[in-house]
């Protein structure tokens, strides 16, 4: 049932068998012993597509309600028998991925050893459910409603940062306006790029800067700001170790740009199950500070 479940939702015997960790032709075996056992077929192939039968669309619906009682049932023992185990596929921006996420697997990894976790980023938000992801974070001001189980896990502060040696030679802009006569460095993918809402002592002031560059990486946007390019914003995960070294100085300390916030989403028919709760409390600790 549960292989049969993974090809629909992933639309291919490849991609569901790299998720269950077989071989295709394993899970071709397996389907064709799963037809043979109910007398139809479920699935109709070609050499370029499949597609569900009316006896397998009949099929899928069902079974996921089985499915779900029976992992709801796994779920609750492994917790009473605080067994973590498993494949756990996250997806995640690629900068936070990076920065945070990548040095928390060692020692999550080391706490549970008998599960399995593929990493995987991206920038654009992604189908969870095709791409098998049975996680995903996303830092972002708010989410819409949808059929996903989020939970937010904590605050990301953002403001503006540029390098000493640019401050010197440009000048160090003293009111928000003052930011037009600078040179300006976005995030191509950020919500914010042909405006920035500051918020200070003085209210609020709504900006529209024009981008002398544009690049599709936080961390290279870091390293250019660095490097002396301009004026840009950054997120507190990415720039907090350069300002605390010296690197970037942040321009105009009282004002930030929108909070955001770091989200897990999960899809709802998987749940929160006890591999994908092991490693949000992990993660939510070292957010916290308390890892």
């Amino acid at each position: 049932m549960n292989a049969f479940c993974r090809i629909v939702e992933r639309g291919s015997f490849a991609r569901a068998a790299e998720d269950l960790g077989v071989s295709p032709a394993f899970l071709s075996r397996d389907i064709k012993l799963l037809e043979e056992s109910l007398g139809c077929s479920l699935l109709t192939r070609t050499t370029r597509t499949m597609s569900l039968t009316d006896y397998g669309r009949q099929y899928y619906d069902q079974v996921q309600a089985i499915l779900d009682a029976v992992g709801q049932v796994e779920d609750r023992i492994r917790r009473q028998s605080g067994e973590v185990r498993g494949h756990l596929k996250i997806n995640a921006p690629s900068s936070f991925g990076q920065i945070v996420l990548t040095p928390l697997l060692p020692a999550f990894l080391a706490r549970h050893p008998d599960l399995e976790v593929t990493l995987s980023f991206d920038d654009r938000i992604v189908d969870m459910v095709e791409g098998g992801f049975g996680l995903s974070i996303r830092v972002r001001p708010d989410l819409p409603d949808s059929a996903l189980v989020t939970r937010r896990l904590a605050p990301v502060h953002q403001c503006l940062f540029a390098s000493p040696d640019y401050l010197a030679r440009a000048g160090t802009p003293k009111t928000p306006n003052a930011l037009n006569k600078h040179e300006i460095a976005v995030f191509t993918l950020a919500d914010d790029t042909t405006y920035w809402a500051l918020s200070g002592p003085d209210g609020g002031h709504v900006l529209t800067p024009t981008p002398h560059l544009r690049v599709g990486s936080s961390p290279v946007l870091r390293d250019l700001l660095i490097a002396g390019f301009g004026i840009g914003p950054l997120p507190d995960f990415i720039s907090d170790a350069p300002e605390a070294g010296g690197q970037l100085v942040r321009v105009l300390p009282d004002y930030e740009l929108p909070m955001r916030h770091v989200y897990a989403i999960a899809p709802m028919r998987l749940g929160l199950d006890t591999k994908t709760t092991a490693f949000l409390d992990h993660l939510r600790a070292a957010l916290m500070g308390n890892g």
